[in-house]
């Protein structure tokens, strides 16, 4: 990672070393799921802390993380299979591989959002004001997992001479595109929007702490839909690997829909919500 972030600032071009990290006999260690865990680690610790701002409970933060892991990665994975079937239905091993990659964000967050809603529930709380303390977690174990797609070469753009651009290997490049070397880092470009999106979340949750009146439970939830989701139906447009539904991309349909949501649920929060 750290070759890559040099050759980013000095304006070089970048390759990955590889989707493994080491080999100890049977045991394979790789950056996918290493970076995965640091992001799930990082995260918990991270929501606890923001729950003590909001007199909650820390150590539910830590259990409500469980129920995150166990109901996000396998959402991530089923939506990502569901909309490749035609690949998997040839090769049915393969659909639990997750560590060779193919999981989509938005299948982990509606998994997670199923199991914080039952979560919240068990234990009598509000929804959104779990959401609230998890989306900045959320959305910096985004920009952290998301490097796992520089070290396995896949989640790049559409071919480019840009002083960051990335080197894929032959094997890796789309049909048709064999004679390019060099392609938009677009995991990288969504790495960055994502740490500016987590940059403002925690800029809101301690403006709030200090300055009155408080955001109302929802809003740090509701910001995350817009904020992200305008990052990532730009980036989408970029990429070669999209998943498709005919001629839509899926992920840039679910971002323009996560747009209007989230602007109008912050309309009625705001404004409706006065009367």
């Amino acid at each position: 990672m750290l070759q890559a972030i040099s050759a980013l600032t000095l304006g070089f071009q970048f390759t990955s070393p590889g989707p493994i990290i080491v080999e100890l006999g049977p045991l394979t260690i790789r950056w996918y799921g290493l970076l995965i865990a640091s992001a799930v680690l990082i995260g918990v610790s991270l929501s606890q802390y923001l729950a003590k701002g909001r007199n909650v409970n820390p150590d539910l933060l830590g259990d409500l993380a469980i129920w995150l892991v166990i109901s996000a990665i396998p959402g991530a994975r089923l939506y990502y299979v569901l909309f490749q079937w035609e690949q998997y239905a040839q090769r049915p091993d393969q659909i639990i591989a997750i560590w060779n990659g193919g999981i989509a964000i938005h299948g982990a967050i509606l998994g997670g959002i199923l199991a914080a809603t039952i979560f919240a529930r068990l234990n009598k709380l509000s929804v959104w004001l779990l959401v609230d303390l998890v989306v900045p977690s959320l959305i910096l174990g985004q920009a952290i997992g998301r490097w796992g797609n520089f070290f396995n070469s896949e989640a790049f753009g559409a071919p480019t001479d840009l002083p960051w651009k990335l080197y894929i290997p032959p094997l890796q490049r789309p049909p048709g595109f064999q004679n390019f070397e060099y392609f938009h880092p677009t995991f990288l470009y969504e790495s960055v929007w994502n740490l500016l999106v987590f940059g403002l979340l925690m800029t809101l949750f301690f403006r709030d702490l200090r300055r009155k009146p408080h955001l109302k439970v929802g809003t740090m939830a509701l910001v995350y839909m817009v904020a992200y989701s305008t990052g990532r139906s730009w980036i989408e447009g970029l990429r070669m690997d999209s998943l498709m539904l005919g001629p839509l991309r899926i992920a840039q349909v679910v971002s323009l829909v996560a747009i209007a949501l989230g602007v109008a649920g912050l309309g009625w929060l705001y404004w409706m919500g006065r009367s």
